[in-house]
């Protein structure tokens, strides 16, 4: 069953591995060390995540975001044989037809951009089309996970920053985004969202899980939650976690957000990690985790067929198996991938991402946005409009 279904994985750090390495050794790299993985879990669809690491930030976030786009670039260029860095589901759907593997970029928590919203245009050029704004800190855009005490919002900034990626067509990401954050894009969002590396916080009650409310938040849009292997997210006792913990998530996920609305997002880390030198993040040290803690089997993506078969003794049908594995992403990227805003028949939007006057009549001021939550203009006032003035 498994290599009759298309298979996406929504989260794997790999170009951290890959960059690490001088630029004329990435294709070769990635060709010998990650592609064999890949074909190996039978992979079809592979988001790419940019993550800069505190080393290079601030000063050198923004390079460090530049150079590892360019990798992905170099690495897809260097192997046309076998991947193909697609911008939208035609071309994921191209590559897959011509039997490559169909690459996505995507940055985590875009710190080298802070509050310069106008730049996501620029990022948007260069390939990528999902992005999240916050990680485990504070960021000029949000609140990440980390800082839930807060109980803040996104900022003004990021809510420009969400309103210009839903008019490009660039997936919004709630993973690593504060409970408060995630509750706000939710209410405010007009298209749908992706957590490309979440799980259930119902059975692992961790900050970077997602609540049942933000689960039927996310299905209620028309979005996908996909979910983390990551050990330490699945169960407390992280060095006991098996398939049957990330089973449990999968199938909890299903039964609250619904079948069509859950994918998976790996994140192995144990696997990019081993191949960094120095190791980076060692342990999530900052952040409590056990991080080489593994599923055994599932330590990176040659153990996805495992995941398959874990689906099948528990009671999953065929149908629902294959959305778990890629469908439901595949119908998501198809729908919403660098799609600008005016590229999408209000027929294939979700309903209160329709005109007013097309929406259920219950839908409409539910889905209204409050007017402190509106993007601020931050232009100096002599660059504003002149408000206008009520007549005598």
């Amino acid at each position: 069953m498994h290599v009759r279904s298309v298979v996406a994985d929504t989260h794997n750090d790999l170009l951290m591995a890959v960059s690490a390495r001088p630029p004329a050794v990435w294709a070769s790299f990635f060709r010998e060390q990650w592609l064999p993985q890949l074909v190996e879990g039978g992979v079809d669809v592979q988001v790419l995540p940019v993550f800069v690491e505190s080393q290079f930030r601030p000063e050198g976030a923004l390079r460090q975001t530049l150079r590892m786009i360019e990798c992905a670039h170099v690495l897809a260029e260097g192997n046309p044989d076998a991947v193909a860095l697609c911008h939208d589901g035609q071309q994921i759907d191209e590559a897959l037809a011509l039997g490559r593997i169909a690459l996505v970029l995507a940055l985590e928590s875009m710190p080298g951009i802070d509050e310069s919203v106008e730049l996501i245009p620029t990022l948007h050029r260069l390939g990528v089309r999902v992005a999240s704004i916050a990680h485990w800190g504070r960021t000029a855009l949000a609140d990440g996970s980390g800082q839930d005490g807060t109980g803040s919002r996104l900022t003004s900034h990021g809510v420009e920053a969400l309103r210009e990626m839903e008019r490009l067509g660039m997936l919004f990401d709630i993973s690593h985004l504060g409970a408060t954050g995630v509750a706000h894009v939710l209410e405010i969002a007009t298209r749908p969202v992706i957590a490309t590396h979440s799980s259930a916080r119902a059975l692992r009650d961790h900050h970077r899980n997602l609540t049942d409310e933000q689960l039927r938040g996310v299905a209620a849009g028309g979005g996908v939650v996909c979910v983390n292997f990551l050990a330490a997210f699945l169960t407390e006792d992280a060095r006991s976690a098996t398939v049957d913990h990330l089973v449990d998530h999968i199938e909890h996920i299903a039964g609250v957000a619904g079948i069509d609305h859950v994918g998976l997002g790996p994140d192995f880390v144990r696997e990019v990690y081993a191949d960094l030198t120095p190791p980076c993040c060692e342990g999530f040290s900052y952040s409590g985790i056990d991080s080489g803690a593994a599923i055994p089997g599932l330590e990176g993506p040659r153990g996805l067929p495992l995941v398959t078969d874990a689906l099948v003794k528990r009671g999953f049908s065929e149908e629902e198996i294959q959305k778990i594995l890629g469908a439901n992403v595949m119908r998501l990227f198809r729908a919403e991938l660098g799609r600008p805003a005016h590229d999408r028949p209000a027929h294939d939007r979700p309903a209160h991402d329709r005109p007013a006057h097309d929406r259920p009549a219950h839908d409409r001021a539910s889905r209204e946005v409050p007017a402190d939550d509106r993007p601020v203009d931050d232009r100096p006032a002599r660059e504003r409009p002149e408000p206008e003035r009520p007549r005598p």
